[in-house]
């Protein structure tokens, strides 16, 4: 049945999901093993990761349509489903979402629930004017709910930047995000890059920000599958989100020295420190997981970047011995708040607690590798968190500890201030 694929593949990609797979890695499996035209590939994005990021509002509707009685699994995620594409896909025609979410449920083996499936549906588009303004209300009233967004990082926010810019940021969480290249600057220059675009069908734009050099980054507006561009294939580019390129820009690698990155996966940041250094000198790239290691290997060999090195080492243990670097970045794991419209499942794994655990592990890896730094040297810390205990509270901790340490520059990035996703940077040197 015409539009019953996508459908059916997202269906079955949340509902693995909720057994606590990533579920891009699903999805992405899903899709490998299906014979879809683009416009159904991204179709079956768009239902599984917006169902996902608005699954609390969502949650809501549904409770109040079936009298707060709780569902089964493959029923609640038809009718969220059923929902999304009502009150907030406006590709789909009502009556589509709703025939092809009863249809998908008889497909499905749930032939007894399509009935009631449909009553709720078509409950919800009679009252669909009433139902929208409900939503917009409560986006006012209960951000957290009309957002679908967890309470406790809401409330954080609202202390920290007022409802005003706290809106912005909980719009742009729930926004698809783009996809940018960094230009591969030691091999392609940009004119070659742009006519290799052209002839594969990529529709690249340019984009400027105050941390980059022009003409390095490109906003892929639309593009064939990144793994059939052979600009990808011979390294032409890397898929990377303009805000994690602050911290390499701070760290300012110069050509001949020997850098650190502490924690390297997937590569991105290792990556352009090797081009911003064009290839000479020596990165080491160092990741705690082997498989993540893997993945930089790949990486800076695809980009055909030979001073790179990836080595296997655990940042919380102690520190390898050999010679001092000249530069030290530390891209520690955070709670990823500043990254969560890309990060779709996030919003609902991250806790409370963890942040305070987080910190403990940043100051621990900042400990770790401040040895390792020779005198004169520079440290980048740098996170893609919105939190202020994991960023200028770690910062002035470890600052507080190590006199040998002075503040160079600290800055960070947010959707609402700069149009980017969150991330936060500090500049340390050693006397």
């Amino acid at each position: 049945m015409i539009g019953q694929r996508p459908r059916e593949i997202a269906l079955r990609t949340l509902l693995e999901a909720r057994d606590g797979g990533f579920i891009e890695d699903v999805l992405e499996t899903h899709l490998a093993a299906a014979d879809l035209p683009d416009h159904d590939r991204g179709l079956c994005r768009e239902l599984v990761f917006g169902t996902v990021r608005w699954r609390a509002t969502l949650d809501w509707l549904i409770s109040r349509r079936t009298q707060h009685r709780p569902q089964k699994a493959a029923l609640e995620e038809l009718l969220r489903l059923g929902l999304y594409q009502i009150f907030w896909l406006d590709r789909v025609p009502d009556h589509a979402a709703v025939h092809e979410t009863v249809n998908l449920s008889k497909a499905m083996g749930l032939v007894s629930q399509a009935g009631f499936i449909n009553a709720v549906l078509r409950a919800s588009l009679r009252d669909g004017e009433i139902i929208r303004a409900e939503l917009a209300r409560l986006r006012n009233e209960q951000p957290a709910l009309g957002w679908s967004q967890p309470a406790w990082l809401v409330d954080r926010w609202l202390t920290r930047w007022g409802a005003e810019k706290t809106a912005v940021l909980l719009a742009w969480n729930n926004t698809a995000p783009s996809t940018f290249a960094r230009r591969n600057a030691v091999h392609f220059t940009a004119a070659d890059l742009e006519e290799q675009w052209t002839e594969e069908g990529v529709k690249a734009l340019p984009k400027s920000y105050p941390w980059v050099e022009d003409q390095l980054v490109y906003e892929l507006a639309s593009h064939p599958p990144l793994s059939e561009l052979q600009s990808f294939l011979k390294g032409g580019f890397y898929v990377q989100d303009p805000s994690t390129l602050l911290a390499v820009a701070e760290l300012d690698p110069q050509p001949g020295e020997r850098i650190l990155d502490a924690c390297a996966a997937p590569g991105g940041k290792a990556t352009y420190i090797a081009q911003r250094m064009q290839d000479k000198g020596e990165v080491i790239a160092e990741d705690s997981a082997q498989g993540r290691l893997e993945t930089v290997k790949q990486n800076f060999m695809r980009l055909g970047l030979g001073s790179i090195t990836a080595v296997w080492a655990d940042p919380l243990q102690e520190a390898p011995a050999g010679a001092l670097f000249d530069r030290i970045l530390i891209d520690a794991p955070c709670s990823n708040t500043g990254v969560l419209r890309r990060r779709v499942q996030l919003r609902w794994r991250v806790r409370p607690d963890e942040i305070l655990r987080l910190r403990t592990d940043q100051l621990q890896i900042l400990e770790r590798c401040a040895p390792r730094l020779r005198p004169g040297g520079i440290l980048v810390y740098s996170t893609c968190s919105l939190e202020s205990e994991e960023n200028e509270e770690v910062v002035a901790e470890f600052l507080a500890k190590h006199p040998e340490f002075t503040l160079e520059n600290q800055r960070a990035l947010t959707p609402m201030t700069d149009g980017v996703d969150g991330a936060f940077v500090a500049r340390l040197k050693k006397s």
